[in-house]
């Protein structure tokens, strides 16, 4: 596995950089003087001038004016922990956040660190993905500097088989982020993809670790195609698929977006510990528009075509066959 440059950030301790970063934003792009940085952080203005340093070696464009002090231009395009955190205030979702250059999947990671103690809602990123995973062990495809993939490790006191609830925490959160941060109308299908136009633009794969009665962790993974182009799609794919760019027409900021998504992830995960999963439930079939619609399932061997009414209460699809109900509880949709 190859990984690079990982900066880590916990969101409950502030560094000298972020402290910096938040005076930047809190003036607005004015010139705000060493002399003012170095009261305000109690340090003195060598140091000032280091921080500033390695901000612009993270892609923070930095801009000294000679006698006056220094103006915050520019932030990074690349998903940096610090920029994600700025505001985030997290309960639990974004406590502690990683990011990566490249490694093969977030999930692999996120896994790792879970199996090693890794706190509830520390979030992995990563820029690209050798290695991404999508449903039923096919690929992700990842290329870098386009989109989000990422992964966040939950711990909740449930039983296995209610584990699946959380696939639909994780779509909901995702249409509630697009619809935030775009024009655009998603539509969810079921178990876990995000269509525009008809068009696959994320999908989730969650990944748990469990014993007989017991959830040890799992690990929401999130693939959301965010500014990619036509020609980086691979030309064997199953299904459509396109981007949030390509369907809007305009750039997507992608740590703002990151930023919006797991502050939609903690509330949600919040609503869910707090309430259980049927509160989650109704918003996802009032997003979902497959009820009532005909739809053809291709589970192994076996295809279905009948009429969707519902989920149960571990997320299983209900199929209407000609008067006979059937639970599915994975399979491709397609809809008619």
């Amino acid at each position: 596995m190859r990984e690079h440059s990982a900066q880590t950030i916990d969101t409950g301790v502030i560094t000298l950089s972020q402290q910096i970063l938040d005076i930047f934003r809190r003036r607005n792009g004015e010139i705000v003087s060493g002399e003012e940085l170095s009261s305000a952080l109690r340090i003195s203005r060598t140091a000032v001038w280091k921080h500033i340093k390695a901000l612009k070696t993270l892609g923070y464009t930095i801009a000294a004016v000679p006698a006056r002090g220094y103006r915050l231009l520019a932030s990074p395009d690349t998903l940096v922990p610090a920029e994600i955190a700025a505001g985030l205030n997290p309960r639990r979702i974004g406590t502690k956040i990683t990011c990566f250059n490249e490694t093969d999947s977030t999930n692999n990671v996120a896994f790792k660190l879970a199996e090693a103690g890794a706190c509830e809602g520390t979030v992995v990123i990563a820029d690209a993905q050798t290695r991404g995973k999508g449903r039923l062990g096919r690929e992700w495809a990842s290329p870098d500097g386009v989109n989000l993939y990422c992964s966040i490790i939950l711990r909740p006191s449930i039983t296995p088989v209610a584990a699946s609830q959380l696939t639909f925490l994780s779509v909901v959160a995702v249409a509630r982020s697009i619809e935030r941060s775009t024009s655009l109308k998603p539509m969810i299908k079921w178990p876990n993809d995000i269509l525009i136009n008809g068009k696959k633009i994320a999908g989730l794969l969650n990944e748990m670790s469990a014993e007989t009665e017991k959830v040890n962790f799992v690990v929401l993974g999130i693939g959301v195609n965010v500014n990619m182009r036509a020609d980086q799609f691979p030309s064997d794919l199953r299904h459509p698929a396109s981007s949030l760019f390509i369907e809007g027409g305009v750039p997507v900021n992608r740590t703002a977006f990151a930023r919006i998504l797991f502050h939609e992830l903690d509330a949600l995960y919040d609503t869910y510990l707090e309430e259980g999963y049927w509160a989650i439930r109704e918003e996802w079939v009032a997003r979902s528009q497959m009820y009532g619609r005909q739809v053809k399932v291709s589970c192994q061997e076996r295809v279905m075509t009948g009429v969707v009414k519902g989920i149960d209460d571990i997320g299983a699809l209900l199929l209407d066959l000609d008067g006979r109900e059937e639970r599915v509880l994975s399979g491709d949709v397609t809809i008619l």
